[in-house]
């Protein structure tokens, strides 16, 4: 595949990666891209790597447009090793002249790969370095989602490379917005959002508030996963508004996991109940739904409602998973509940009800617990417990 123009003389010079699946607990079913821009002018510029193993992908997109040792400059947006870790070899070859990035940039380059012979350059926010015809403004995004990552704003072309910011992992062909579907799109900018940028969600806040404040003319994004941004940029910045601000719906996820069937039998009950009272519901089987799809649902829900059989004084593995999940990725302003089977002891709701409130989820029952298999009388709980998580949704929402 060629490198892509996406502006004249700055062209995409990345990588698809088709296969991977995982990107550290999160499920990436439909691969990634790892996004490196080149930009041609007087100082020939390369902004951010791709991940090792990569390197020959970069290379025989540049070396169709230039010799790679003409590059002069390397701008560091982002030192997780899904953008730096060919970083080495490309500098090695390269020899730039200077290599960009933030104060916690350098830091953390240093930390890695341990060569304080490279040539640093220091930029802050509101720092600007001229190219030729274009000039480069950097704005410090720190926690969005690493300390070292920043921005780098092209004016004379109203391009944004956002860094991680405003992507998503799906490997295309395509590099456009307007050439994928718009749906498909923003479900996996939801799932990106979710799964990696929701703890960081009052940053998120603040960072907006600055780019309006600043005024800054964006009509494109390009960020380092996913496509890139050219027909309406400001729709994933008015949805990245809505999701920091944690927006939720009347909607409820009931997330299990079941042995004998007892606590899946159970989780149908108290999603009737949810139903009678007008709520949107989603059933989601932690045998065959993946902890990162679970979040992703868990967006614009105003419920979460667990439910585990009791294990060996416990809950099950997965269920403990999720929970553990959830709590690193701070969601706020959430209601839940816990329900599940037993046998002997029953310890696994009161364990749930313990994470919740860790986690900050208002907890609006004791929740329900069955011993053994749950007859017709024993359902009738669960259906009360969804109807009383149900009441207070609408009344929240």
């Amino acid at each position: 595949m060629k490198p892509i123009e996406i502006k004249k003389d700055i062209y995409w010079v990345g990588a698809i990666d088709w296969d991977i699946r995982d990107f550290h607990g999160y499920s990436t079913y439909k691969g990634s891209t790892y996004n490196a821009y080149l930009i041609i002018d007087d100082k020939v510029t390369l902004f951010d790597t791709v991940k090792k193993g990569f390197k020959s992908d970069l290379l025989h997109r540049i070396h169709n447009i230039i010799d790679p040792r003409k590059i002069d400059y390397i701008v560091v947006n982002h030192v997780e090793m899904d953008h730096s870790g060919s970083l080495p070899e490309i500098i090695d070859l390269v020899k730039p002249e200077k290599v960009f990035c933030s104060p916690m940039g350098q830091k953390n380059l240093l930390d890695h790969f341990h060569r304080p012979d490279w040539p640093f350059q220091v930029v802050k926010s509101g720092d600007t370095i001229n190219l030729g015809k274009l000039n480069v403004h950097f704005l410090e995004t720190r926690m969005l989602h690493w300390p070292d990552s920043m921005f780098s704003y092209i004016p004379e072309e109203s391009l944004l490379i956002s860094s991680d910011a405003f992507g998503h992992h799906w490997a295309t062909s395509e590099r456009f917005d307007d050439e994928v579907d718009e749906p498909e799109l923003f479900a996996h900018c939801a799932k990106y959002y979710a799964n990696i940028l929701l703890p960081y969600s009052p940053l998120v806040q603040k960072l907006l508030a600055t780019v309006t404040q600043m005024g800054i003319k964006i009509d494109t994004i390009a960020p380092d996963h996913g496509v890139i941004w050219r027909t309406n940029p400001g729709k994933i910045i008015a949805a990245y508004a809505a999701w920091s601000r944690q927006l939720a719906k009347p909607k409820a996820i009931i997330v299990y996991d079941t042995m004998w069937h007892s606590t899946e039998s159970m989780a149908k009950a108290v999603a009737d109940g949810l139903v009678e009272e007008g709520i949107s519901v989603k059933l989601m089987d932690l045998q065959v739904n993946h902890r990162s799809d679970v979040v992703t649902e868990m967006l614009d829900a105003k419920a979460l409602i667990f439910g585990s059989p009791t294990l060996n004084n416990g809950m099950m593995p997965m269920l403990s998973d999720i929970l553990c999940y959830i709590k690193g990725l701070r969601p706020t302003g959430k209601i839940g509940a816990a329900f599940g089977s037993y046998g002997w002891s029953g310890e696994a709701v009161g364990l749930i009800n313990k994470w919740m409130e860790e986690i900050k989820i208002e907890l609006v029952d004791p929740g329900v617990k069955v011993k053994y298999v749950p007859d017709h009388a024993g359902l009738h709980p669960c259906v009360e417990l969804g109807r009383k998580v149900g009441k207070m949704i609408k009344d929240a929402v």
